[in-house]
């Protein structure tokens, strides 16, 4: 009897957790991502800074706040959207030249990155 009320109150703390991460796991998006140095206005008016920690992204809201992850390396940085894009296929994010060069992918141009809304 004591086996078996044990193993039912692990499966509800898994099960808790399980749904506690759920929300987090939400705003979770993994994908190609790729850079660009314009000096050009972007999508919300503003002037593109290929020094400034932002990026495009094609849905969330202008001044969103992103935690952009590089898997391959480890490397994070958290941006601001600021525009819209990417355009080319496959891509779900454009970083500009200095988020990219904190993410060490400036020579490849792309890489794979998880993005987390914060």
């Amino acid at each position: 009897m004591k086996n078996h009320v044990c193993s039912r109150r692990i499966a509800a703390l898994i099960i808790t957790a399980f749904l506690v991460t759920i929300p987090a796991m939400a705003h979770a998006q993994c994908g190609r991502a790729s850079w660009y140095a314009l000096t050009s206005k972007t999508a919300s008016g503003e002037r593109m800074n290929p020094a400034a920690m932002t990026a495009a992204h094609r849905s969330l809201p202008f001044g969103t706040k992103v935690k952009v992850v590089n898997p391959g390396n480890g490397k994070v940085v958290v941006v601001r959207i600021n525009d819209r894009g990417p355009f080319a296929r496959g891509r779900i994010l454009d970083l500009s030249k200095a988020a990219a060069a904190k993410l060490g992918f400036l020579r490849a141009g792309h890489t794979k990155v998880c993005l987390e809304k914060m």
